[in-house]
């Protein structure tokens, strides 16, 4: 019998690429499992067998308890210490005492459990070697065949028992695929699994995008080339922004290739998804430019406080600007990161034209000044009064119709506008007063209750229901000290409940 484990061992490690230590495993397993089912009890038995010769003992074991342990669930595997000790002298609670009994003939029970015990063991063998060989390598592209298709999703060969899974939220949407067909995909997730897939994968991803660029164009590979952005809609549509870093390589060309055959490579790969190759820029105003590529853009404005641009374009085109469902706008907007507005060259005239009289009336208004020195400041650029009171006075003297004396008169009545409106915001916050319950919580001082209670956070229930977030975004202050502060608010609470 020892001999004919060491050659089922030598075989199954063979066959299947596992380490002999786990077939040896598996084997003491089941002959434990056969000799327990062989005395008809339950009982806890364990198998040693000599990795050398390929002899085995079998041994009867009991897990040890203290004397006055109520822990015992199973007493035929489990002993007290005061019988333990009859077993072996040298017993301890928490480990085992074990005593020899009579071993199974291991032939026997080689066609039943032993197999099936082996059989398991080395699956289990096999998909742990599989979590680990790709453990650590999530973002990277795999390529194998497609082993079966269902509803769920597309399973495919990786190659050594590994087996990546695409769900059908991630295929690529109406894209067609058939069993050996061969396919490319990436890495998203590895998890350890007893059934199922480990490998979780994905064709739908703008880093899937960009990873079959970097296969098809050994430019961006070698690093000559920056892929430094990309946006999809899956089956429709792409645009992927490029930076060359040798002036003697064209981006774009390089990636749109010998006739376009690098670009309608990955296309194919993605069942004929459109990409558009994008010129990156340092100007985030031409590089949206480029982004809305195909359509031309006639002018664009700017608003770096609300991070977005208003993007102008002949009535003509502005069906192609925008794109089929907004497609056009939406990519450009998510690759350059900018809300994108898009409008008619015409009305785009007519807004810059609404907002030019609304900031001359405005003007015009708080600084007491006529409409040609109201118009003056608009067409330099001053859009707010804190512009005119806070710019240097340089900016505002190299204009050619103010002169020094204009300037100081203009920056004198700004700071005066400024200051009333403080003045005004200020008596409208004492208009509101705090209640006394919550002037009187730990933590809360009368500058913060007053500016709570003008917004609307009047007495001490008001504060309790409140989130901290939301307390964060009526006054800036450090969030354990909001969570506390809100606490306290609704410490009554918990004090009416008992």
């Amino acid at each position: 019998m020892s001999k004919e484990i060491l050659s089922v061992v030598d075989v199954v490690s063979n066959e299947k690429g596992v380490e002999k230590e786990i077939i040896f495993e598996a084997i003491e397993a089941a002959l434990a499992s056969a000799t327990a089912r062989k005395h008809r009890e339950d009982i806890d038995v364990r198998v040693e067998i000599d990795r050398e010769t390929g002899e085995y003992e079998t041994f009867r074991r009991w897990l040890v308890f203290a004397d006055d342990s109520t822990e015992l669930e199973v007493p035929d595997h489990e002993l007290r210490m005061i019988d333990a000790v009859d077993v072996d002298s040298d017993a301890e609670p928490g480990g085992y005492v074990e005593e020899p009994m009579d071993s199974v003939d291991f032939g026997r029970i080689a066609a039943q459990t032993a197999k099936q015990v082996i059989v398991q063991k080395v699956r289990e063998a096999e998909r742990e070697q599989v979590v680990e060989e790709f453990q650590g390598r999530e973002g990277e592209m795999l390529s194998g065949l497609v082993k079966r298709v269902d509803r769920n999703g597309v399973y495919i060969d990786l190659g050594g028992n590994a087996e990546g899974f695409v769900a059908r939220d991630q295929m690529v949407p109406r894209e067609p695929v058939r069993p050996q067909d061969r396919i490319k995909a990436l890495l998203i997730e590895v998890r350890s699994e007893v059934r199922g897939p480990q490998l979780f994968m994905t064709r739908t991803s703008a880093e899937f995008l960009v990873e079959l660029f970097k296969i098809e164009v050994p430019e961006v590979g070698q690093g000559l080339i920056d892929i430094l952005g990309s946006a999809r809609d899956p089956g429709l549509r792409a645009k992927i922004a490029v930076r060359s870093n040798d002036s003697r390589i064209d981006a774009v060309g390089a990636c749109v290739g010998m006739r376009g055959s690098r670009v309608q490579a990955v296309s194919n790969e993605l069942a004929g998804e459109r990409v558009d190759i994008i010129l990156w820029d340092d100007n985030s105003a031409q590089f949206v430019v480029n982004a809305m590529s195909p359509a031309e853009v006639v002018s664009i404005v700017v608003d770096e406080d609300k991070h977005s641009m208003d993007i102008a374009v002949e009535e003509d085109k502005l069906s192609q600007a925008i794109g089929r469902g907004g497609q056009n706008i939406r990519l450009a907007s998510e690759l350059t990161g900018w809300e994108l507005n898009v409008m008619t060259a015409q009305d785009a005239e007519e807004k810059s034209e609404t907002e030019m009289k609304a900031l001359i009336s405005l003007f015009s208004e708080q600084l007491d000044v006529d409409e040609e020195v109201a118009l003056i400041l608009v067409q330099e650029g001053f859009s707010t009064i804190e512009e005119v009171a806070y710019v240097p006075t340089a900016e505002l003297v190299a204009i050619e119709e103010f002169d020094e004396g204009i300037v100081d008169e203009l920056r004198s009545r700004a700071r005066d506008v400024l200051l009333t409106q403080a003045i005004v915001k200020e008596e409208q916050i004492d208009e509101v007063e705090p209640a006394e319950d919550m002037l009187s919580l730990e933590g809360m001082d009368k500058g913060l209750g007053y500016l709570l209670a003008s917004k609307g956070v009047v007495n001490r229930e008001d504060l309790a229901e409140l989130a901290t977030d939301d307390l964060l975004d009526l006054h800036e202050m450090d969030r354990e000290q909001a969570g506390a502060l809100i606490m306290k608010a609704r410490a009554h609470w918990f004090e009416e409940d008992q």
